[in-house]
């Protein structure tokens, strides 16, 4: 069972040195950072555990922002490494994201293709399915521009690689996630091929994407 942030803080921190503090951010930093390729790949042969690996992920994140508000309140200056920097900044770069086009599909199963626009406070959507021939046009979606912007950022898309592929699988399901700025910033282009980012479902149950890849979701366990 995972316990909460201030449950943790209270039974790991509380009353601890600068010095013990940053060791419990540098062991929870291993963590999520073997939580994460372990769910990448999926060669791994992981025995199911509950609960499961990313909801460990995500609860020794929230551990790790707990950790370093404690070791500030002890005094310290954290900083951050050039990772999460990189990750910072990505979700600085956000607030003047104007447009984020999902793609997903293969031979076999069709393409489907989100485009999420940004006008004024409100976002719009565009969805393409080939499969069965469909684009209902644009019309507005359930977000609003600061929930959805936020949304994307809780995905922690800056930690992401650039490309995920799997050479040994032949067709398959191929995706591309492109984001663009009003601020004359360099498009976000990332892609794969039978291959996921950790959090690859989070993104698609946010943005309603209901294709599936049983494959994917299976190494989540």
């Amino acid at each position: 069972m995972m316990i909460s942030p201030e449950t943790y803080y209270e039974m790991k921190l509380k009353g601890k040195s600068q010095e013990e503090i940053m060791k419990k951010i540098r062991s929870l930093k291993i963590q999520i950072g073997q939580l994460k390729r372990s769910i990448e790949n999926a060669d791994d042969i992981v025995c199911e555990v509950f609960p499961g690996r990313l909801t460990r992920l995500k609860c020794n994140r929230d551990y790790l922002e707990r950790a370093i508000q404690a070791y500030e309140e002890a005094g310290g200056e954290y900083v951050r490494s050039k990772a999460e920097q990189k990750d910072h900044d990505f979700n600085e770069a956000l607030d003047s994201m104007s447009q984020l086009m999902f793609t997903i599909g293969g031979f076999f199963c069709g393409q489907e293709t989100r485009t999420f626009t940004i006008s004024d406070d409100q976002v719009l959507v565009d969805v393409e399915k080939t499969m069965i021939s469909m684009d209902k046009g644009e019309e507005y979606g359930p977000y609003r521009k600061e929930e959805f912007i936020s949304g994307i950022k809780a995905l922690h898309i800056g930690e992401w690689k650039r490309t995920y592929n799997d050479l040994l699988v032949m067709d398959g399901t191929q995706w591309e996630l492109d984001i663009y700025y009003n601020n004359g910033r360099r498009p976000t282009k990332i892609s794969g091929s039978n291959a996921y980012p950790y959090n690859f479902e989070d993104l698609k149950e946010f943005l309603e994407v209901e294709m599936e890849d049983e494959e994917y979701e299976q190494n989540q366990d």
